[in-house]
């Protein structure tokens, strides 16, 4: 740090944040229930129309994806200004419970396939991510870094140390997932310390294959985007794979502290900052 160059001290936490802009789209939380309505509308036509998950009577009756956990949860948006401010520019979520949160229900959404005690038994501020879903015609580059810049502010503002959660692989036949299944195991596998284990009843081998005959960076490729996101911010995998019929997916337990996401939350924060004071003078 040079003479010219002081020292910016971490600013504290806000209670949450504002809208993030990257042109015509928008990042924020969901405020009120039209715009949940929206989010449960949006992952019904992807996760039902798109992704083959099969609706029970009811689910199919209201064309909504909706869970209790959407209660107590917030909300993360991507909105398209050009088609409106609100419910009816919801082109992209996340759903985020704090630990805070979930305990209004006495547990989180993953403890349906995973035994989360390791996390659960983490010292610091836990978040469960899930639920996430894009738009078809806004699956790029941009909308993707504008999720991820929403979830970094989140993370910051709330101080999270540890967010955790189940990550889809399409499909529900574990062989012809094995490639992807082996190397995340083989190469990504929490310590023991943090590392969610596929219930029993549930549980799928996911050490399926000899690692040494696959190719690492040719499967690393071929794994979901949100994924590779995770892997890329140092994230780990649970023990076992978990086949979700109802969604059409093979699950895997995500785990990944924050400190890379709050370390570029950070260096952005205070770049902003920086050249405020250069504009003063």
């Amino acid at each position: 740090m040079t003479a010219e160059t002081p020292a910016v001290p971490r600013p504290e936490p806000a209670a949450g944040f504002g809208e993030l802009r990257a042109g015509n789209l928008g990042v924020r939380i969901a405020a009120g229930s039209a715009e949940i309505d929206a989010v449960q509308a949006l992952r019904y036509r992807i996760f039902y129309g798109e992704m083959g998950a099969a609706a029970d009577a009811a689910t199919a009756a209201t064309a909504r994806d909706r869970d209790r956990f959407d209660a107590i949860a917030d909300h993360l948006l991507v909105i398209d200004h050009d088609l409106g401010a609100g419910a009816e520019g919801v082109v992209g979520t996340y759903r985020l419970i704090r630990r805070e949160a979930a305990a209004r229900l006495g547990r989180f959404y993953s403890a349906d396939e995973y035994d989360i005690a390791p996390v659960l038994h983490f010292p610091g501020r836990i978040l469960e991510l899930g639920r996430s879903c894009v738009d078809a015609s806004y699956r790029n580059r941009a909308v993707m870094q504008l999720l991820w810049r929403g979830i970094a502010a989140y993370v910051f503002h709330h101080r999270i140390d540890l967010m955790f959660g189940c990550a889809s692989l399409p499909g529900t036949d574990p062989d012809a997932l094995a490639p992807e299944l082996t190397y995340l195991y083989e190469n990504h596998l929490a310590p023991p310390a943090l590392r969610p284990r596929a219930l029993p009843e549930r549980r799928v081998e996911m050490l399926r294959l000899d690692p040494t005959t696959i190719d690492p960076r040719r499967t690393l490729s071929q794994l979901p985007p949100l994924i590779k996101g995770y892997l890329r911010l140092g994230g780990f995998v649970g023990d076992g794979a978990v086949i979700d019929r109802q969604f059409n997916t093979t699950d895997v337990a995500i785990v990944v502290k924050t400190d890379l996401v709050t370390d570029k939350y950070y260096r952005h924060y205070e770049r902003q900052l920086r050249e405020a004071l250069d504009e003063r003078g």
